[in-house]
C-alpha cells in the first residue's frame, strides 16, 4: 500500500510538470538556492529525493528543539572509507544534507509545532501534510576539506535560501502533556555550523558528526532486510574492514527501554555532547570527556569544575553518583539560560525525556565523592 502512495505522489509531481532535480557538485560556488544542488525538490505536497541519493539515520540523533531531521549523503563517483571509531572518508563531491522538520499544529502555518513522530521517506518520497520544513543544513567535500552550508526554506515551502548570517525562527512547541512553550529556533549562521563539526580544536578541521559507525551500526530505516552498514557495503557506498569477526562499534537507541541504561545515556551523551567534550575539542578546557569510552573524572564523576563559572548551577561536582540534583551535568542540560546551559548551540528549550534518562543514569551510579 506504502509503496502505492509513493507511486501516486511521483506520478502527481510528474504530472504538474516538475522539473527532475540533477544531484550537482559545487566545487568552489555556494548556490542562493538549495535546488541547485538537486539533492532533494518538493512538489504536490511531498518532498522527493533525486535519484542517487541515500536516506540515512542514527541510532541515536543529536536533540534539536524537538524538530525532526531527515538526513541524505550523495557522492558523484567512489564509496565512503569505513573507520572504526572517527567519521568516515568521503571522496571529493559528496554532498550530505540534514532537513529540520516539525508536526504543526492547524491547517494554516503560525508558527505552532508540535513533538511528535517522524515521517520519513519511503521509496524516495516524503508526504509533507501536517508537517513544516523550516531548514535544511549541507555539508559538502570539497579539495580543501568541508564546508557547511545552511539553507532556509521559504514561506511557500517550494525551495529554501542560503543564509550565511543564519535565521531566528519564533515558534511555539506544543507538548504531549499540553503545555505551550514559546521559543526562539535558531538557524546557525555559517560560522557556527563550523564551529560544532570542528571535533578537533586544533585543526579546526570540518567533519561530519553522525558519520561513524557506532552511531550509524543500526537496522536500516529504509532497506529493513538490512543492517544499515550493511547495505551501504552491498550497495556499493562503503568500503572497509569490518565483520562478525571484528564488528563495527555500536551505540545504544536512547529511547530503546530494554536496553541497559548505562548504555541509552552514554549514547546520548555522546551524540549531544562529545563533539566538543573530547580530548580535542572546543569543550577540552573543561576536562570533560563525553565519548563512550571514557571513565572516571574524565567523564565528571566526583570531578569538580574547572571551567563552568555561573554555570555550575551551585553544585559541586560535574556528576554525583546517586545524586543528580547535585549533578553539574544535569543542571546544564536543564537550563535555558544561555550562559550555563549545554549544548550551548542548537536548543531553546529542554529536552525533558533526555534530562529524565541522565537524571536515571545518574542515580543507577555507584559510589560517592568525597
Amino acid at each position: 500500500m506504502r509503496g502505492l502512495v509513493a507511486f501516486a505522489l511521483l506520478f502527481l509531481v510528474s504530472c504538474a510538470g516538475e522539473d527532475t532535480l540533477t544531484p550537482t557538485f559545487h566545487a568552489g560556488e555556494n548556490p542562493e538556492m538549495l535546488s541547485a544542488w538537486g539533492q532533494l525538490q518538493v512538489g504536490n505536497g511531498a518532498l522527493t529525493l533525486s535519484e542517487g541519493v541515500t536516506p540515512y539515520d542514527l541510532a541515536t540523533p543529536l536533540f534539536s528543539d524537538y524538530a525532526l531531521k531527515l538526513r541524505t549523503f550523495w557522492m558523484p563517483e567512489g564509496a565512503a572509507t569505513y573507520a572504526p571509531a572517527e567519521s568516515f572518508g568521503f571522496p571529493v563531491g559528496t554532498v550530505i544534507t540534514k532537513t529540520f522538520y516539525y508536526p504543526t499544529t492547524g491547517g494554516q502555518w503560525t508558527g505552532a509545532v508540535a513533538t511528535g513522530p517522524a515521517r520519513t521517506v519511503d521509496s524516495d518520497v516524503m508526504a509533507l501534510d501536517g508537517y513544516r520544513l523550516i531548514e535544511t543544513r549541507i555539508l559538502v567535500r570539497r579539495k580543501h576539506g568541508w564546508d557547511a552550508l545552511p539553507y532556509v526554506w521559504n514561506d511557500e515551502q517550494t525551495d529554501a535560501q542560503l543564509k550565511r548570517t543564519g535565521a531566528i525562527k519564533p515558534m511555539t512547541l506544543h507538548r504531549a502533556d499540553g503545555s505551550r512553550e514559546d521559543f526562539a529556533y535558531l538557524v546557525p549562521n555559517a560560522n557556527q555550523c563550523a564551529a560544532c563539526h570542528a571535533t578537533n580544536a586544533t585543526t579546526k578541521a570540518i567533519l561530519p558528526i553522525g558519520m561513524k559507525a557506532r552511531h550509524l551500526n543500526k537496522r536500516s530505516t529504509f532497506a529493513p532486510a538490512f543492517e544499515q552498514l550493511d547495505y551501504w557495503v552491498a550497495a556499493g557506498l562503503l568500503e572497509g574492514d569490518f565483520d562478525q569477526d571484528s564488528p563495527a562499534p555500536k551505540n545504544a537507541d536512547w529511547r530503546d527501554e530494554t536496553a541497559p541504561v548505562n548504555a541509552r545515556a552514554r549514547a546520548y551523551l555522546d551524540i549531544n555532547c562529545s563533539h566538543c567534550h573530547n580530548p580535542d575539542g572546543a569543550g577540552d578546557t573543561s576536562g570533560l570527556n563525553l565519548e563512550p569510552d571514557a571513565t572516571g573524572p574524565a567523564l565528571g564523576l566526583c570531578k569538580q569544575p574547572i571551567a563552568a563559572g555561573g554555570g555550575s548551577g551551585g553544585r559541586p561536582f560535574d556528576i554525583v553518583p546517586g545524586s543528580p540534583d547535585q549533578s553539574i551535568t544535569l543542571f546544564r542540560l536543564e537550563t535555558n539560560d544561555p550562559g550555563a546551559m549545554m549544548p550551548e548551540l542548537g536548543r531553546a528549550v529542554t529536552h525533558e525525556e533526555g534530562v529524565a534518562l541522565i537524571a536515571e543514569w545518574i542515580a543507577a551510579l555507584d559510589g560517592a565523592c568525597g
